[in-house]
């Protein structure tokens, strides 16, 4: 200790100043680093089967405790009806939006439905409409946050990357545009690729990239098992939202 004390002395008075005046021009940024949030809206769209409610909570979850920090809005379907519909995801986007510091903090989207070519199917009682690709990108871009993931999980939500993907926009999808995904049966908690992104490689994975890699080969093998036609789970864009993502230990 008294070493320690006789070397700061010769330093003198100038080098302390310039010390200080460096460390004070540091910290605002990690302030600002520290202060990053992620907020999380998470949808099951379609209600007459279960497993979308229950996926839309768990992935919610998931994400919120490996990356957390922000506001979590999760709304669901059921046979009887619900408030997951286009109207109320445009809304619940807004209104996490407006909490936000739109160029530093993240917007995290989950949906989990039934899919097909022309977008997402929603389905709250006996109200039926049809999410597609232009309808979201325009419902994102209206929020005005910079950095955004979405996580699409149905059948052909390849169909959603040529509109949103790019450097700020990070997609990632259960399957391609050309196929459907597996695992909506009725009392299931999640689907294949939700099973294997969410509650599994996402749960440890330090990164999405990791998480992604490690769920396309989970769901890869359990389809091949099942003598299924791969699905091929996509990642796109986002190259300037994963250095922003790393996971609590």
């Amino acid at each position: 200790m008294t070493s320690s004390k006789s070397w700061i002395c010769r330093l003198g008075a100038p080098l302390i100043v310039f010390v200080l005046a460096a460390a004070s021009s540091v910290l605002p940024a990690h302030a600002v680093e520290n202060a990053r949030k992620v907020s999380v809206v998470s949808f099951g769209l379609f209600g007459d089967q279960g497993v979308f409610r229950s996926e839309a909570t768990g992935a919610a979850k998931v994400v919120a405790a490996r990356f957390g920090g922000g506001p979590v809005n999760v709304q669901y379907n059921s046979k009887r009806g619900g408030g997951a519909t286009i109207e109320a995801l445009a809304t619940s986007l807004q209104k996490a939006a407006n909490g936000m510091d739109v160029e530093n903090d993240v917007l995290f989207l989950i949906l989990t439905s039934h899919g097909s070519p022309a977008g997402l199917a929603v389905k709250a009682g006996r109200l039926t409409q049809m999410l597609t690709p232009a309808n979201l990108a325009d419902m994102l871009a209206r929020t005005g946050v910079r950095h955004k993931v979405v996580v699409i999980s149905a059948c052909y939500s390849g169909v959603f990357i040529p509109p949103l993907a790019n450097a700020d926009v990070l997609v990632i999808t259960a399957a391609d545009a050309e196929h459907p995904s597996f695992g909506c049966q009725d009392k299931a908690k999640w689907t294949y690729f939700g099973d294997a992104f969410f509650n599994v490689a996402l749960r440890k994975a330090k990164s999405l990239m990791d998480a992604f890699a490690v769920a396309r080969e989970l769901v890869l093998k359990r389809e091949l098992r099942q003598r299924y036609e791969p699905s091929n789970p996509q990642m796109a864009g986002g190259a300037n939202v994963q250095p922003l993502l790393i996971a609590r230990p």
